[in-house]
């Protein structure tokens, strides 16, 4: 084993890195595809330093790995913006504040309001159907509502 690590060769490391990054289009996430890519600038490296040592390869391949993760994830962090549609998939979120007409009566903290084309399941006060409500929050599909 230690006579194939000194003989490493370019083509070993343009090997590794080829076979990490196709694993990587099989659904790693991310994580092999800056090894791959440390690999593969090593495979480069070595075949334009071919007397490279191979404890200095294994060395430069860990400090590249790091680096090109460090490097990604510094880019990933700068360019996050905040989202232009901050209530996208929170549905009932856009109903806080508003006023509605009860659609059934809140019995026993229960009952419905008709907001868009949907029936909304609101807890409140016991208030008759057709009493202006105020929605003040939301507990997953749940509205939190109180009398105007």
């Amino acid at each position: 084993m230690i006579s194939y690590l000194q003989h490493l060769s370019s083509w070993d490391w343009l090997a590794l890195g080829t076979l990490l990054l196709i694993l990587e289009v099989f659904g790693a996430g991310g994580y092999l595809l800056w090894v791959g890519l440390a690999a593969a600038s090593l495979g480069v490296l070595t075949y334009l330093f071919p007397a490279l040592p191979w404890a200095w390869q294994f060395l430069l391949f860990g400090v590249l790995s790091v680096l090109t993760a460090v490097f990604w994830w510094q880019r990933q962090r700068s360019t996050t913006k905040p989202s232009d549609a901050p209530g996208l998939n929170q549905r009932g979120s856009e109903f806080l504040g508003r006023t509605f007409v009860l659609h059934e009566a809140i019995v026993g903290g229960r009952g419905k309001i008709k907001a868009g084309d949907s029936l909304w399941l609101v807890s409140g006060a016991d208030l008759p159907a057709g009493s202006e409500v105020r929605v003040i929050g939301q507990d997953g599909v749940l509205l939190r509502v109180e009398a105007v």
